[in-house]
């Protein structure tokens, strides 16, 4: 009878024993497949492991996704980060909370992104996450979320081969027939189904893309913290297409393309100008900490100067920003001063300087960043009467040693496109060149 009840035991302890606890402190490691619902939670219940089941169950239209993967520092498994992964770009995100939420007795992950002023807030139970992307300077904006562990694909397969090689330069028109139209360039490498690349337009790029090709359709996405990017499109024929294109859930557009291995954008050094050469460029504002950054300080006077018009919230900024702190970092040059004037998604000074402060110390900027008013276009050509107009974030100012605007550079193309590298030539020449005077 002892034998027989001991036997019992064993059974009954190795069937409560079926659920293998989490064994780290925080989100399981490995890959995650993540998605925004674009146009709120899908009604039915998705099965991520029947892919083909899912696909006729679940219109993609409204969902974007996006892959990371849980690393943890040390043996312990007690710290880790994510990195948010589209196409060659890996974005490190180390400010994470995870804890038990009392209130709904779950664990709850907070993957936070303070340069962009969002975050996601999620409810992380049996290898899935589920909550909202949160942006805060965004008036009540909140995107459903969802992320499930051990899923690599970002865009499920529908089983079909990709009918052409998207691989190249396309001429393509954003709004096409509207008084908002706009050229850009979209440079694209496929091989099989996958695809990367991104669209370039005159003041900036839509970042790193990724996605598939399958059929005669093609899917593509990026999530970086501060732009949600999602990208449809079919093909007419092998050498032209038409598609749509989403960022987040507050714009819809639609594009179309066409082969042009030849196809240009208007000169960046020419979109924006002095209106009157004669005048001498002036700058002055407060930092955060209140101090008056003046050009008329004996800090500036017979340096070159660089003006960078830019916004914390703003990833093709960002991409500027960290160029030129990595620039000034190997090739330091006391005879070079910097100041970023920020337009920012506040109006309340405090609140905007609160962002500057944060942006400046994650950044490791070593030069001034002063707040320059609210982030509209319309506000920042008023702020700098002496340009013809801003039309666009980052644009950057070349000024000599005697405050003439010698350059400006609208826009920025940065590591994701063709064009980085000639920028990269460019800034130097010029930088050299009035250093030398």
């Amino acid at each position: 009878m002892k034998a027989y009840l001991a036997i019992m035991l064993l059974s009954l302890i190795s069937l409560s024993c079926v659920d293998i606890p989490n064994q780290f402190s925080g989100l399981p490691p490995g890959t995650w497949r993540a998605a925004l619902q674009l146009d709120g939670m899908p009604k039915k219940t998705i099965n991520v492991n029947d892919e083909i089941v899912l696909n006729k169950e679940f219109s993609y239209e409204g969902e974007l996704p996006f892959t990371f993967e849980v690393k943890y520092m040390d043996d312990k498994n007690e710290n880790f980060y994510i990195e948010i992964i589209n196409g060659e770009e890996r974005i490190k995100v180390t400010d994470i909370t995870f804890k038990l939420d009392r209130s709904t007795a779950k664990d709850t992950v907070i993957i936070d992104f303070p340069l962009y002023e969002s975050y996601i807030r999620a409810v992380f139970e049996e290898n899935v996450m589920e909550g909202n992307w949160i942006v805060k300077n965004r008036n009540n904006y909140a995107i459903p979320f969802v992320a499930w562990h051990g899923k690599d694909r970002r865009f499920f397969s529908n089983g079909k081969d990709a009918t052409y090689d998207l691989s190249g330069k396309w001429e393509v028109v954003f709004e096409e027939g509207t008084e908002d139209e706009y050229p850009a360039i979209g440079e694209f490498n496929q091989v099989g189904n996958k695809i990367t690349g991104t669209f370039l337009t005159e003041t900036g790029d839509y970042r790193f893309l990724e996605g598939v090709v399958q059929g005669d359709k093609m899917d593509m996405s990026c999530f970086d913290g501060s732009h949600a990017f999602l990208f449809h499109a079919k093909m007419d024929n092998e050498n032209a297409m038409t598609g749509s294109f989403r960022s987040g859930k507050h714009y819809k557009s639609t594009w179309s393309a066409k082969r042009n291995k030849d196809v240009t954008l208007g000169n960046p050094y020419e979109l924006t100008y002095a209106s009157d050469t004669n005048k001498k460029f002036e700058l002055s504002f407060k930092n955060s900490e209140g101090t008056l950054i003046d050009f008329k300080n004996d800090r500036y006077k017979d340096k070159v100067k660089l003006v960078q018009i830019m916004g914390t919230w703003c990833p093709n900024c960002r991409d500027e920003t960290k160029f030129l702190v990595d620039y000034f970092k190997e090739k330091p040059n006391d005879q070079v001063e910097i100041v970023s004037v920020a337009f920012e998604k506040y109006k309340d000074v405090q609140k905007a300087n609160v962002v500057l402060k944060k942006y400046k110390d994650k950044m490791n900027i070593p030069y001034e960043l002063v707040y320059g008013g609210y982030a509209n276009k319309q506000i920042a050509s008023e702020t700098f009467p002496m340009l013809n107009k801003i039309i666009s974030y980052p644009t950057l100012l070349f000024i000599d040693k005697k405050d003439n605007i010698r350059k400006i550079h609208t826009g920025f193309s940065g590591p994701a496109t063709s064009t980085y590298s000639s920028f990269e030539k460019e800034f130097e020449e010029i930088l050299t060149s009035l250093i030398s005077e």
